[in-house]
């Protein structure tokens, strides 16, 4: 109001301009009793609404004029009166004479349905009554010279919510929005889906005389059914959301009508050139034809109708979106008019397009453009992926989850990937099915040419969806370590061989997975070497860069093999950063973290894991700056900097849902072992436990390994050593799976020691003497070359000042050296008759 009043000390022509049902009348005249002394012959108010014949304007002006009950201030009413009564002259000439001497503010309402009239007398007036300010209310402008336009925004949430509040209460006393969670969740929800429209929102004040909150939000998409019964003393276009939107529709021409309709089919707003290629149809149904062309022109008339709102994207062009109101309104009347099915094809087809050539740019120096435009209309991607899955069409729906795998994966948005690429698999036939069937060598990617393909690439382009699935798993790995899971793993390690072209290049690498979770590590090593070599062939640069990234982290797993995991790693970074990917570069940097790790070079680890967080942030990549800076806390408990680390550890685990399904579980882990070392057992076993909770499998053996290993490190800590010992043993079960020993070949050897901690604890005869057998056998299982850490030095250190306390150095010497010999089924079963509880130990709290 504050700024309406400025601009009519400013202009002579001020419009109000917005939406049905936006508040611009009530927003005229309350602004109008405020200023009213500054214009000392009158503010006076005309309604142009009940107004059908533009030719009737200068009339209804008059007549508004001589009429008591249209002053708001001021005087001279009845001279006018008088005049309009006796004269039988034109009634422009009259309005004119008699504005013309006169100080005054007219108040023109709803002048949109009429706005040519009304802007032609006002031009009028203005030119010949130089004392006469206008102040208009439209839904479009009046396109006047001189006019200043004010457009009347829907409110803000607070001011929504205050307004629901206040009409809430006098349809229903008592009501308040936030009388709990649950209300004010709801009410939030209604102000936003109405738009912060005033008049949406009043009617939806009037239905709590009989809905609660959430009732009414949940009835949102049947709005217009819904939000009738306005008050009585309001025009009858104004009575009902329907009649709002219905009075701007029949405003317009066919083209126009055509137009609007046709965006509905657009979520979260479009582009220019979305709409002049959609938004164009060669045979519309009503047989009025848009050619792309005329798009333009008519967007811009829909934006002065204020149908459309415009606003400059984050790209400097503009972005169109309708509300949700009329967007709902339009997409009614696609309906209605038989297009829809043919519109959404338009629409499809364009976002296939779209992700289709930006997808490559996601590898290289267009990085940042393309995941800004995959996240700027990433909510029409998604509509385009609904209208495919629906439409059954699955060559266009497999073209845009291929386009898209590469942007899931960098924004781990491992959810869409597993939804979309389930639903599009489902539309052919399982390309995994057994007995399997040999993929050929494709050197052309599926997704270089649009559908249609031909059959040898719509098979691949499904061996691919099928691939994005077994990745996109997260931690619900059950399915795949069932033997019903473990031979479709093989199914699909036997699919390609190693070298094959698409083998190199995403998504078909991903099938390096499967060979992955068959717990074949030489095979596996296979496999990587070959696609390393197959790259640098092929003349894959990009893709060499990511083989060798890839095989740094599987070789940093293994001590012997680290120090050809950093050479990788730097090959990688130096192929990533010569292409500007900056992705890969954070990536590279990683991996080489985890091998100096290994190497126990914990400084060097920090700096590159420093560095990478660097590359992940100047990206934008919330979820991998988390992991990385979690990574980067790990390497610093390790440098005894624990201050740091836990401030780093609790504001990655603090920040939810931003920190991705990755960073989260490291976070809290390295939590456990910094809590652990700093004697707090109670917290760290808290964060284990929650650890363990948000996991939504159990039977991942490398995981339920670390996890229950380390609660059992942290009973022996609190002296539980019962629990210890049965949380070590389940840990050294899990151990020996195949996949455990591929990933964590250093496992089973720091479960015996923590067995052999809690066995040196128990009151049993003979329990230090085994327990000495067992660190024997500990240090006979390490891998070559491993380094330790901290944690695994101390953890020895302490079983074996443990053990010596209870038995002489010739018995702990001898049980030691026989230990060396021992299998760890032996050493299993030997450490099972300590047991008290037969059960593997709960996660407790």
């Amino acid at each position: 109001m504050a700024a309406l009043r400025e601009d009519l000390t400013r202009t002579r022509l001020v419009t109000l301009l917005g939406p049905g049902g936006a508040g611009k009348t009530r927003l005229s005249q309350e602004t109008a009793e405020t200023v009213a002394g500054d214009w000392p012959d009158g503010v006076w108010l005309v309604e142009l609404a009940p107004v059908d014949d533009p030719d009737a304007v200068p009339e209804a002006v008059l007549g508004a004029l001589g009429a008591r009950e249209t002053v708001l201030r001021g005087a001279g009413a009845e001279e006018l009166r008088a005049l309009s009564e006796h004269s039988t002259g034109d009634p422009l000439v009259r309005l004119t004479e008699y504005c013309s001497r006169r100080r005054m503010l007219l108040l023109l309402d709803n002048c949109e349905h009429v706005v040519e009239a009304a802007a032609a007398l006002t031009d009028h007036l203005l030119a010949h009554c130089p004392q006469l300010t206008v102040l208009a209310t439209s839904r479009e402008p009046l396109g006047v010279p001189g006019e200043f336009v004010r457009p009347v925004e829907p409110l803000p949430d607070p001011m929504a919510l205050r307004l629901l509040a206040e009409r809430g209460s006098a349809a229903r006393p008592g009501f308040r929005t936030d009388a709990d969670e649950e209300t004010a969740a709801a009410c939030a929800e209604i102000c936003r889906r109405l738009d912060g429209l005033p008049l949406a929102i009043e009617l939806a004040a009037a239905r709590l005389r009989m809905l609660t909150p959430r009732q009414i939000a949940d009835r949102l998409d049947d709005r217009f059914r819904l939000l009738t019964n306005g008050s009585r003393t309001l025009l009858p276009r104004q009575q009902t959301l329907r009649a709002v939107v219905d009075w701007s529709w029949e405003l317009l021409d066919g083209a126009e009508r055509a137009v609007l309709r046709r965006l509905a089919v657009f979520a979260g707003g479009c582009s220019l050139a979305a709409a002049e290629e959609v938004c164009a149809l060669p045979t519309p149904a009503d047989g009025v034809a848009v050619d792309s062309l005329d798009v333009a022109a008519l967007l811009g008339s829909l934006v002065d109708k204020s149908l459309v709102v415009a606003a400059p994207g984050e790209d400097a062009e503009m972005r169109y979106r309708l509300l949700e109101t009329v967007g709902e309104y339009a997409a009614e009347r696609l309906a209605e008019a038989g297009e829809r099915d043919a519109v959404e094809r338009r629409h499809l087809v364009h976002y296939r397009e779209l992700a289709r050539t930006t997808g490559p740019k996601l590898r290289g120096a267009g990085q940042r453009g393309a995941i800004e435009l995959f996240r700027r209309e990433y909510e029409n991607l998604r509509t385009a992926l609904r209208h495919a899955v629906a439409a059954r069409d699955e060559q266009e729906g497999l073209c845009l989850v291929l386009s898209l795998s590469w942007y899931w994966m960098m924004r781990d948005l491992n959810a869409d990937a597993r939804q979309w690429s389930g639903a599009v698999a489902a539309l052919g036939p399982d390309p995994f099915a057994p007995p399997g069937v040999r993929a050929p060598a494709l050197l052309e990617r599926t997704t270089d040419r649009p559908p249609p393909w031909e059959p040898e690439q719509v098979e691949e382009a499904r061996r691919g969806a099928g691939l994005i699935q077994l990745v996109t798993v997260d931690h619900a790995m059950d399915e795949w370590l069932t033997p019903a899971g473990q031979e479709r793993m093989r199914i699909i390690a036997r699919t390609y061989r190693p070298g094959q072209p698409q083998t190199c290049r995403t998504p078909g690498s991903l099938w390096m997975f499967a060979v992955l979770l068959t717990g074949d590590a030489e095979g596996m090593r296979d496999v990587m070497d070959e696609t390393v070599r197959a790259s640098r062939e092929y003349g894959y640069e990009w893709e060499l860069g990511a083989a060798l990234e890839v095989r740094a982290k599987i070789l940093a797993n293994r001590p012997d093999w680290a120090g050809e995991a950093l050479a990788d790693a730097d090959e990688s970074l130096e192929i990533f950063a010569r292409l500007g990917d900056d992705w890969g570069a954070a990536e590279s940097l990683s991996s080489r973290g985890e091998a100096n790790e290994r190497k126990g070079r914990f400084a060097e680890a920090a700096a590159d894991y420093l560095a990478a967080v660097d590359y992940a942030r100047a990206l934008g990549a919330r979820s991998q700056v988390a992991v990385l800076r979690a990574r980067y806390a790990g390497a610093l408990i390790e440098l005894d900097r624990f201050e740091e680390a836990e401030a780093i550890l609790r504001d990655v685990v603090d920040g939810g849902a931003f920190a991705g399904h990755d960073a989260t579980p490291t976070a809290r882990l390295h939590l456990g072992f910094l809590y652990g070392r700093t004697g707090r057992p109670a917290e760290a076993r808290e964060e284990i436990v929650r650890l363990r909770e948000g996991f939504s499998s159990r039977s991942v053996g490398v995981f339920d390994g670390f996890v229950l290993g380390v609660l059992a490190w942290l009973d022996n800590m609190v002296g539980d050593h019962d629990s210890a010992l049965a949380g070590g043993l389940a840990a050294l079960g899990h151990a020996q799976d195949r996949l455990s020993r591929m990933m964590a070949p250093q496992m089973a050897s720091t479960q015996l020691m923590t067995i052999a901690r809690a066995l040196a604890g128990l009151d049993a005869p003979g329990a230090p003497v085994d327990a000495a057998r067992l660190l024997g056998l500990q240090a006979a299982l390490l891998p070559a070359g491993h380094v330790p850490t901290v944690l695994e030095s101390q953890g020895l250190s302490e079983a074996e000042e443990a053990v010596r306390a209870r038995i002489g150095q010739a018995e702990y010497a001898a049980a030691y050296e026989e230990g060396g010999g021992l299998t760890v089924e032996e050493a299993t079963a030997l450490a099972e008759t300590y047991r008290r509880d037969p059960s593997p130990p709960p996660s407790r709290a």
